[in-house]
């Protein structure tokens, strides 16, 4: 009894020395440097962020062939300053890149308080201006030294971006590489252009061939595809050559799912554990509106061996906050 009870106390106090370190380690240094926490967990949390590259990485890759900037830098940044298209600036402004009144800017803004109070921020009548404009604004004197760099040293980029004060966040550069490598936009800067668009919202040329419509993405040594409007799992299950009792097994999918735009489909058979990327930051916290089943397709896990890292017998709901282990 003794030893049992002891067992068990090392257990308790295993999880909350790790929730301590976990506190120290990340918590308390995003505080110390200013850095938004919340903005590096949901570059690889945030099922948007997939529908965000899914949608305007087209755009980004006809802005690196204009302006010569890489098509991950460009995604990135989209990503990290909008908030994958949901901040205000984003949502009321159309502004994707957080670029401030100033310069030769004669056209409307919109006021939001940032390094200082008050700040003025450029407004586009659409999304597309946006990306246009983050091209025409790097053109700048001051970024000049980055058109030296390959068309393929994202980390360079990132890294000279910061260097030239893009942003004040110290972990700015970071934050970016991260980003690009966690959902492998580098992949972009090889080119491969989908469709070419001058309408205001991205409009994909829809072609017979499955595969000239979904790119096919990489997470946890598994491939995927990102749902869009008017897929189907028969379709899918077809194009792929995949069983539908293999599609629906392999996404932890009920026999009458039914596809939503934005949603991740895996290929293969999803792993029992997180990518070894996350072997130093093992757990996950939980967001707003996130099931534990969108949390095992953001990374790419069984439902059944999430179940497992977290010592449950079956999957439950979970809540805003709640610490997750997902390797």
């Amino acid at each position: 009894m003794f030893n049992k009870i002891s067992y068990l106390c090392a257990r308790i106090m295993k999880k909350h020395i790790l929730l301590l370190l976990f506190l120290l380690l990340f918590i308390a240094p995003c505080s110390m440097f200013n850095v938004q926490c919340s903005m590096i967990w949901a570059q690889r949390t945030n099922q948007a962020y997939w529908t965000y590259i899914d949608k305007y990485k087209d755009w980004a890759i006809e802005q690196m062939r204009d302006y010569h900037i890489p098509a991950s830098i460009t995604l990135a940044q989209g990503l990290l300053e909008s908030n994958a298209g949901r901040s205000r600036l984003a949502t009321q402004a159309n502004n994707h890149f957080g670029i401030k009144v100033g310069g030769s800017w004669t056209g409307p803004y919109i006021v939001q308080s940032d390094d200082r109070p008050n700040d003025r921020f450029r407004k586009y009548k659409n999304a597309r201006e946006s990306y246009i404009d983050h091209s025409k604004f790097l053109q700048g004197k001051r970024y000049q030294g980055l058109f030296r760099l390959s068309i393929t040293d994202y980390k360079g980029w990132a890294r000279g971006l910061k260097a030239a004060g893009y942003a004040t966040n110290p972990a700015y550069a970071e934050a970016l590489i991260r980003t690009i490598e966690m959902y492998n936009l580098h992949q972009f800067d090889k080119g491969k252009l989908r469709s070419k668009s001058s309408a205001a919202t991205p409009q994909p040329v829809i072609v017979d061939d499955f595969f000239q419509r979904h790119i096919i993405y990489h997470n946890n040594k598994n491939d995927f595809i990102v749902i869009e409007v008017g897929d189907d799992m028969a379709t899918i299950s077809k194009k792929t050559g995949l069983s539908l009792r293999k599609l629906y097994k392999y996404n932890d999918l009920p026999r009458d799912y039914a596809p939503t735009a934005g949603d991740i489909i895996y290929l293969k058979k999803k792993r029992k554990c997180a990518s070894r990327e996350f072997r130093k930051n093992p757990i996950h916290i939980v967001e707003e509106n996130q099931s534990l089943f969108d949390i095992a397709q953001l990374y790419g896990i069984r439902l059944e061996s999430l179940c497992e890292l977290n010592e449950w017998d079956e999957p439950h709901a979970v809540q805003v906050g709640e610490i997750l282990r997902i390797r």
